[in-house]
């Protein structure tokens, strides 16, 4: 039996959760080289939150959920990493507003929406050496394949692949945001650990999908 969209949201959100909480020690130790080194400890943070009051959140629709995680995130993430999660999840969920069964192009546009509510509350764009160096290369991979008559599977393993290879390179880049931003080019040949955590999450979903 098919899954619902809103049950599609939350193995999606369920995976991002766990991914967080799981990785808290790696993604802390990539933010500590250059960063503020609290990176994996206010993801795991905010996202435990999300799974303890889970059966809370509301479920009348997929925006509603989505705007339910956007609020425990906000009580339970402070800083800039804080609203920039939120900012995250509440314009994806705005994005979808009245709609109960969703398309690829709708889960596009929530990608593009999500990555938006990113540079509006953060100040970064692409090239900025931040997590939407992964995120929005791996939602053009995304788009690319369903254009191309993918299906959902092969969309997100290749928004998984491109996200990965995006941390990669990045590698390479001197930070413009964020704490790292300050020590100029000792940001080169260090990881960010948004892009890398982006990558890792889609990596996960890829995997939690094949096997729902």
């Amino acid at each position: 039996m098919a899954r619902s969209s809103l049950e599609n949201i939350e193995l999606v959100v369920r995976t991002i959760a766990q991914t967080s909480i799981d990785n808290e020690k790696y993604f802390t130790e990539l933010d500590g080289v250059v960063g503020d080194g609290d990176f994996g400890t206010s993801l795991e943070s905010g996202f435990s939150a999300i799974l303890s009051q889970w059966d809370e959140i509301d479920r009348s629709s997929g925006e509603g959920f989505l705007l339910g995680c956007a609020k425990i995130i906000s009580r339970n993430i402070g800083g800039t990493s804080g609203s920039i999660w939120r900012a995250a999840f509440r314009c994806a969920g705005k994005s979808i507003n009245g709609k109960e069964m969703l398309t690829a192009e709708d889960v596009v546009t929530m990608f593009r929406a999500a990555a938006d509510g990113i540079m509006d509350r953060g100040g970064a764009n692409l090239g900025d050496k931040t997590l939407l160096d992964a995120l929005v290369p791996g939602a053009d991979a995304f788009e690319q394949t369903i254009a191309n008559g993918g299906n959902t599977q092969n969309a997100i393993d290749a928004a998984a692949k491109v996200a990965r290879e995006q941390a990669e390179i990045t590698k390479a880049w001197v930070a413009k945001r964020g704490r790292a931003a300050y020590t100029g080019d000792r940001s080169k040949d260090t990881y960010d650990a948004g892009a890398v955590a982006v990558a890792v999450m889609f990596e996960n979903v890829a995997t939690a999908w094949a096997k729902s």
